[in-house]
């Protein structure tokens, strides 16, 4: 029986030492939750002895080539709520001062607190409730502040431009999402970054860095002053200010001529890859994706059919035409299919299927100068046969991956790398596409739209300026870039490399004779300017949706500054009724300065030629159909 008992005893020990044991782990467990993992209980405790106020960084200023200030910031203020602190007030009060509806107070609140729409969201931590009060909204509502408890002013700055000009290269700046915010601890709910353009590509660098003041609370809530007279406090970073390659005034010009037409100008300095000036048309103010009316604006610019926001220099995929053809006489001759004696017929089109492609009048036989001097289709199309068909390489298969190796190496079929976001890659088809297609019976007769920059074949307008560029440096090219400099910081590496095309210099010499040619008497005679060199070459594109696509490729040089373009104009038929002239005016207003008294009426006929019926968003922000 003792024994028994003293067993009894022994268990009702360990119980009652097991249960005590466990109880205080799971109390240690919990007091390491609430004091490490649980961030609200922290906040709580920091919130009621501390307010944390957020310092917004000044964002870099942008500048053009030309130190001309581009854009730069102004005052702006938001609405921030500290919901733990807000006590009973007057709505209707608020709304009145605010100018808002009780609706969207209502829902505004519901916004903050609902997670899935705000997954940051603490009741102890301040949040965006209104942004971008105006300095007078932010007056009138600082007089009656004190009423309205757990509400106050943060200060921050929004983008101010000095022209309308160059939307699509400086971009906007917009509120983060959701993605924003889990992709970098940077961000919280309420702050800006850049949403397209210069802004988004260049945001690391533009946004600088945050600073925080840390005030002290006494035990009703109020500010006693800065905690520990601001030893912890950390002064915001400005971000860095660019210098963009862009001229405006050339910019300004190029989206003057391009009013009321859909297209693109690319304007690049061949000897640094700098993009001179950069239209996609239809444009817009860059001023109207700034302030509160930024979202309806947006919206309204989205739902446009003329798609303003689609940046066509860079994302628009379009036939190159014959702007193709020195690719082609470039890989001939490095292949050793032509030389410069080489002779092909033309009798207003390819013989040897019948007149198709179709030609225009001019001399046969001919050579590849005379070729490029009056783009014949047939002398290309001739090229490409004898390159395939003529058993040159193990298979048909191989030369043509010959053909496309070269093409890639002159900057198609894949993105440049340009320094703005959404850049597009065109289309270069390869073997195996065909193969595919055709089930391996395909030769140069079928594909031969491809040798005059037609059938599967598709560039960009920055693609086609980049072979300009390229041709000027007679083999290699820089990628184009926007930006011409980062304060304080060097040009990232990659836009001061030569990239080589693999094609010998001396068969650029050719090309280059061709293109003076053309503009001396050839398809590019409206570009002659008597004291500026000017070579060219119009491309025809044709449009299976409507009437052909103008376009115009050159290369010009005066006092010692050299500059290459591309000018593409949808729906403008024949490259000399729009690219050729477009292309002339650009060329005088970069080199010369001015326009000539002769070019005025040319001027003045495309500055009012209506090419599309939907008038681009210009200042007063309003498009007509």
């Amino acid at each position: 029986m003792g024994n028994r008992r003293t067993y009894d005893l022994t268990n009702r020990r360990l119980v009652i030492g097991g249960a005590t044991i466990l109880l205080v782990i799971i109390f240690i467990a919990r007091l390491f939750y609430l004091q490490i993992l649980e961030s609200d209980y922290k906040a709580w405790a920091d919130s009621n002895a501390f307010l944390k106020k957020t310092l917004e960084p000044s964002r870099g200023m942008i500048y053009d080539r030309n130190g001309e200030l581009l854009v730069f910031n102004q005052p702006a203020y938001d609405v921030m709520v500290i919901m733990r602190e807000v006590k009973a007030f007057d709505t209707l009060d608020f709304c009145n001062t605010l100018s808002i509806t009780k609706e969207i107070f209502v829902k505004r609140i519901a916004d903050i607190k609902n997670r899935r729409l705000n997954p940051n969201y603490s009741s102890y931590v301040p949040q965006t409730f209104l942004n971008q009060l105006s300095a007078r909204e932010c007056g009138v509502l600082q007089e009656k502040l004190y009423k309205f408890p757990g509400f106050y002013i943060h200060k921050r700055t929004v983008r101010e431009y000095s022209r309308p000009i160059g939307a699509h290269v400086l971009g906007n700046v917009g509120a983060v999402n959701k993605k924003d915010i889990e992709k970098d601890p940077y961000y919280v709910s309420g702050d800006y970054s850049g949403r397209s353009g210069i802004e988004n590509s260049y945001e690391k660098v533009l946004r600088g860095e945050k600073g925080v003041e840390i005030l002290l609370r006494d035990a009703h809530g109020r500010i006693k002053g800065k905690y520990e007279d601001g030893k912890h406090d950390l002064a915001p970073v400005s971000g860095k200010n660019l210098t963009l390659a862009i001229d405006a005034n050339v910019q300004e010009y190029g989206e003057q001529l391009m009013k009321n037409k859909r297209g693109a100008i690319v304007m690049i300095e061949p000897e640094t890859g700098e993009i001179i000036c950069m239209v996609a048309a239809p444009y817009y103010d860059p001023g109207l994706l700034v302030g509160r009316q930024r979202g309806k604006n947006y919206n309204e610019l989205l739902k446009d059919p003329a798609k303003p926001l689609f940046n066509r220099a860079i994302m628009a995929k379009y036939p190159p035409g014959s702007t193709f053809k020195p690719t082609q006489a470039l890989i001939f001759m490095q292949e050793k299919v032509i030389d410069t004696h080489t002779m092909y017929t033309c009798a207003h089109g390819y013989t040897f299927q019948g007149g198709k492609p179709a030609c225009h009048g001019h001399g046969s036989p001919l050579n590849v100068v005379s070729a490029l001097a009056t783009s014949c289709n047939s002398y290309f199309c001739w090229g490409l046969h004898d390159m395939l068909d003529k058993r040159r390489y193990a298979s048909m298969q191989e030369g043509f991956e010959v053909w496309k190796r070269y093409m890639v190496k002159m900057g198609y079929g894949f993105a440049l790398g340009i320094d703005l976001p959404h850049e597009a890659r065109g289309y270069i088809p390869n073997s195996k596409v065909y193969d595919k297609f055709y089930r391996g019976r395909w030769n140069s007769s079928t594909i031969i739209s491809i040798a005059i920059g037609q059938g599967e074949i598709l560039a960009t307008p920055v693609q086609i300026a980049n072979l300009a560029a390229t041709i000027a440096n007679r083999g290699y090219y820089y990628i184009p870039h926007a930006v011409k400099s980062i304060q304080d910081m060097p040009l990232d590496s990659v836009y001061t490399e030569k990239h080589y095309t693999g094609i010998d210099p001396r068969y650029y010499d050719v090309i280059l004779e061709g293109m003076t040619n053309a503009v001396l008497g050839g398809t590019c005679r409206g570009t002659y300017l008597p004291d500026i060199q000017v070579l060219g070459k119009t491309g025809t594109a044709e449009n299976p949706h409507g009437k052909d696509h103008s376009a115009f490729m050159g290369i010009a040089s005066y006092q010692g500054k050299r500059v290459a373009i591309a000018v593409y104009v949808e729906n403008g038929g024949f490259g000399a009724y729009y690219g050729v002239p477009i292309g002339r005016l650009m060329i005088e207003k970069y080199l010369r300065g001015y326009i000539l008294e002769e070019s005025k009426p040319i001027e003045e006929k495309m500055v009012n030629a209506v090419v599309s019926p939907l008038i681009p968003w210009v200042m007063n922000g309003k498009e007509n159909n």
